[in-house]
């Protein structure tokens, strides 16, 4: 029979496994393709939570406390994930040889794959799109992508695009590198200051009806991008129709379909495109 001092410990030691267990098969898919490093946090969480449940030098109390601490992070960070499973693949490829390339950052928590049925339909159009694998599906803990384009030398013109959190990395990306001449944002703004980056074509593609990149939210980035940005509004359309993983909490109301959304987005990131290409 457990004792007063011993049973938090055990409970401490359950949850430090059991926790990171049922995400990983809950979540499954979006783990499995995603970046290795979640399924390594997953296993280090588990063993260290483990090591100080039954460390006997721990008191009981702070094993308990130390095992939500954990474990929190954790289930915070369990991905959204994709509608549609796909291929998984991180290079989409046009028949022909591409006018120019996108480098897309998914948003935070969200499986890089619900990005892929939009994109596909982007890189059809004679663009190759390379998706990035997000650490933690965290945009901004991504290193820096020029490696992902030096893959492609057959690439004469790149921008950097992404969805929420990732748009604030592709800011980054072309903040930092002045290769890249476009930037593609989807229902998301920079946090530098890109206005006096020469030589930059932006585009910001948001929903009218978004319930955390919000209308007041662009029009207040606009002071950040070239006075030559163009805005381009979805109308009726929410944060989460951006990406194919289902609804998203907190996010607003759409009064359109995601269908009619996902064809303003996927149009308007082809004309971006086609403008850089040609530029």
């Amino acid at each position: 029979m457990l004792n007063n001092a011993t049973w938090p410990r055990w409970l401490a030691a359950a949850a430090s496994v059991g926790v990171p267990l049922v995400l990983l098969i809950t979540g499954w898919g979006a783990l499995t393709a995603g970046h290795p490093v979640h399924l390594v946090l997953l296993g280090v969480v588990a063993g260290v939570g483990v090591a100080v449940a039954l460390w006997r030098r721990v008191p009981s109390w702070l094993a308990v406390v130390l095992a939500a601490v954990l474990l929190a992070p954790l289930v915070y960070l369990q991905p959204f994930a994709a509608t549609q499973d796909g291929d998984g693949a991180t290079v989409l490829r046009p028949d022909g040889p591409p006018r120019a390339g996108l480098v897309f950052h998914p948003g935070a928590r969200v499986d890089y794959r619900a990005y892929l049925p939009l994109l596909r339909r982007v890189a059809a159009q004679g663009f190759l799109v390379v998706v990035v694998k997000e650490p933690l599906n965290i945009a901004l803990l991504s290193g820096d992508t020029a490696p992902l384009r030096a893959a492609h030398p057959e690439v004469a013109v790149w921008a950097a695009g992404g969805h929420s959190l990732g748009g604030v990395a592709a800011g980054r990306d072309v903040s930092a590198d002045p290769s890249l001449r476009g930037l593609v944002l989807w229902a998301s703004y920079p946090i530098d200051d890109l206005s006096e980056r020469g030589g930059l074509r932006a585009w910001s593609i948001h929903g009218e009806r978004d319930g955390f990149t919000t209308p007041q939210d662009i029009a207040g980035s606009r002071t950040l991008l070239p006075a030559d940005t163009r805005f381009e509004p979805v109308a009726g359309a929410v944060h989460s129709y951006f990406g194919d993983y289902g609804d998203q909490p907190g996010d607003g109301t759409p009064t359109t379909s995601r269908a009619e959304a996902q064809e303003k987005i996927v149009s308007s990131t082809v004309a971006a495109l086609t403008e850089l290409a040609s530029a």
